[in-house]
């Protein structure tokens, strides 16, 4: 063999060694090789499993909300919109799949629908303090605060009594450090249900020296069970 080849032959074999670490660190992901089908499979698993359940039973609210949850994480706006909107065909207070269709115009940016949507859904809701509350978490929990805050305080109109709603919003104030908000809230579900001794955490935490009383107060929930609140989580 020649000079020459000899030195062809290193040079191909160092270009198939680089190239096989490349492909390999490509299809390497947590210390696992995989291929790109295997990167989507478990989501197109998910998605044909979705299907085959609606083929069986098209008016389950479930099922097309879970649909819709997966095209929104893979940026399909249109067909996340239109199984959150299948979903509240077959379930109309469906509240997390409101607030999914209020996310997804936000995220497709579409604003004046968003605002005009997420109007008509905090109306429906203001039928109870529940249906407020429980829409409101759905949109804090998508990041739509002032629509959550909206919400909270629909809420609080229809049910001023209510620990449960009281504490909601000294949370959501804490949570964006607003404490003199925060400290009225706390201080009215505290006054309402002295039996708390996370509230009267946060109001230390806040300079304010409350006491939990020794013996339990048994009237404290009857307001929020009477208005179903008190198993909401």
């Amino acid at each position: 063999m020649t000079r020459g080849s000899k030195i062809l032959l290193v040079v191909f074999a160092l270009i198939t060694l680089t190239s096989g670490c490349t492909s390999n660190r490509q299809k390497t992901m947590y210390g696992e090789k995989v291929n790109d089908k295997q990167l989507t499979g478990t989501t197109d698993k998910q998605k044909a499993k979705l299907l085959k359940s609606l083929d069986r039973k098209y008016e389950n609210p479930k099922a097309h909300y879970a649909l819709g949850k997966i095209y929104h994480s893979e940026g399909l706006w249109d067909k996340a919109e239109w199984e959150y909107n299948k979903t509240l065909a077959f379930d109309p207070m469906h509240h997390e799949a409101q607030a999914s269709v209020v996310k997804v115009l936000k995220d497709r940016d579409d604003a004046a629908k968003a605002e005009a949507i997420a109007e008509m859904y905090i109306n429906q809701a203001g039928i109870s303090a529940k249906h407020s509350l429980i829409l409101g978490r759905a949109f804090q929990e998508r990041g739509l605060d002032e629509y959550a805050l909206t919400c909270f305080k629909q809420a609080h109109n229809l049910a001023p009594n209510s620990v449960v709603i009281n504490k909601q919003l000294a949370y959501y104030y804490l949570l964006k450090k607003d404490n003199a908000n925060a400290e009225t809230y706390l201080r009215r579900a505290f006054e309402l249900n002295p039996n708390q001794p996370e509230i009267a955490s946060e109001l230390g935490k806040l300079g304010i020296q409350v006491e939990v009383p020794k013996k339990k107060v048994k009237e404290t929930k009857k307001i929020d069970k009477k208005l179903d609140l008190d198993k909401v989580k």
